[in-house]
């Protein structure tokens, strides 16, 4: 089934051109079915990258899903245009008074920043507030995790001795977790980031419990009681090059970065990166998907205030 999505959004051409199945928005309205609505919050400089990258991995399932984007009005991002988001987006006080089956929250590159001297860190902390009344199961990504686990739980973060950068190994903690299921025993993540989570701070909380780890990489998925919240702390959603454009950008700066970890072949720079993840992030999305928000949404999305779910799934 299809992913619906504004008609122009620049993600549409690159789907199709992938033999994705994109639903416009004329289309879609002749359907008499109900789509899942899921909102992203896009923190990311790279808007329309993560926009398609997002995209993709929602169109992979075989339900019907509607996106829609929110920017922070607080502040205002100097890598996209206005046209861009005055196009495809909206502000958090367009949809506060609306219901949302799915939502997520991305990364954002202020991770060194502690978390309320983040421009946008009041909107923010409202909003994660407001995903407890109005939104059936939120995800979070990469700094995004962070933030949700210390707005939520108090759980701080700590900066790395260097940056963490690179493809890395995981394996399933928690085997009965169905939002692992049909994993590998071993499976690959990237992530890029420079600040970490103790596990043993999130294993301190009862609400919380890990679900898969990384040897290196640390704690990469953490859920609440029937998945209200998810926290994840790689970027799954990656294409094969985002590690590369955020390696040579480094470089471009003079911050002389090492070349990420288990990414390159032989760690040959030169040589095109290979694509190790995509299965599995298809798999983790469109499980997400399946069984954390269609298999327990309420039909009524008005009805989503009063859905408590008391078991880990």
């Amino acid at each position: 089934m299809p992913i619906k999505i504004p008609n122009e959004l620049p993600a549409v051409k690159t789907l199709e051109c992938e033999n994705i199945f994109v639903m416009t928005e004329h289309r879609a309205i002749t359907q008499d079915i109900r789509p899942l609505k899921i909102l992203i919050l896009n923190l990311m400089p790279t808007k329309v990258d993560t926009e398609t990258q997002l995209s993709r991995l929602l169109g992979n399932t075989p339900l019907q899903v509607e996106i829609e984007l929110i920017h922070t009005s607080s502040y205002r991002s100097k890598n996209i245009s206005e046209e861009h988001l005055l196009s495809f987006y909206k502000e958090f006080s367009d949809v506060r008074d609306r219901y949302f089956d799915g939502m997520i929250i991305t990364g954002a590159p202020v991770e060194k920043m502690e978390f309320e001297k983040v421009e946008y860190w009041q909107e923010l902390a409202e909003i994660m507030e407001w995903t407890k009344t109005h939104v059936h199961s939120t995800l979070h990504i990469c700094w995004g995790a962070q933030a949700g686990l210390y707005y939520h739980y108090g759980i701080k973060k700590y900066m790395l001795d260097e940056k963490l950068s690179g493809v890395y190994a995981h394996t399933v903690d928690y085997k009965r977790s169905i939002l692992f299921r049909g994993f590998d025993d071993v499976f690959y993540v990237p992530h890029s980031r420079y600040t970490t989570v103790r596990r043993e701070d999130v294993e301190a909380v009862p609400e919380l419990r890990v679900l898969a780890s990384s040897e290196k990489a640390g704690v990469y998925t953490v859920t609440t009681r029937g998945g209200k919240q998810i926290f994840i702390t790689g970027h799954s959603e990656y294409d094969a090059d985002t590690l590369n454009k955020e390696y040579t950008r480094d470089k471009n700066a003079g911050i002389s970065p090492k070349i990420p970890e288990n990414y390159f072949p032989g760690d040959d720079d030169t040589k095109p990166p290979l694509l190790t993840w995509r299965a599995h992030a298809t798999l983790l999305f469109t499980n997400w998907l399946n069984y954390f928000v269609y298999q327990t949404t309420p039909y009524d999305i008005n009805e989503i205030k009063d859905k408590k779910i008391t078991e880990f799934l």
